[in-house]
């Protein structure tokens, strides 16, 4: 069986949409949130393009709240993660993000640092 491939396409009136290839069959999905199944999820063959299925998964109002929300959508069969999506609300989130974006670039220079060094000393 082909590897399967979940694209979003989009995020509209409160629903996440993407496109599913690679199944041999209609896939079965499970959509989780914090580690908790998430009703509502539905998957349709697309009857212009055989083999590919259109997915839906409505997002609940009720799951939402400060902070970062993420969503993972599995193969039932396998538990193989085709795809993930975050929604972020509430606070300006913008401090967080300039403080990971430091963290990483002071990584970055680590590593660079480390990199030349080890060039330096095999040569």
């Amino acid at each position: 069986m082909a590897d399967m491939q979940l694209t979003k396409t989009r995020i509209q009136a409160g629903v996440w949409e993407g496109v599913l290839t690679g199944a041999e069959r209609l896939p079965d999905i499970t959509v989780s949130h914090l580690s908790e199944p998430v009703t509502g999820a539905s998957v349709k063959e697309d009857p212009d393009n055989p083999g590919q299925y259109f997915v839906r998964v409505p997002i609940p109002a009720e799951l939402l709240s400060d902070g970062v929300q993420t969503f993972v959508i599995s193969d039932k069969a396998t538990n193989a993660r085709l795809a993930s999506f975050a929604i972020i609300t509430g606070q300006p989130m913008d401090a967080d993000f300039r403080a990971e974006m430091d963290l990483l670039r002071a990584e970055l220079d680590m590593l660079k640092r480390a990199f030349r060094r080890h060039c330096v000393e095999t040569m």
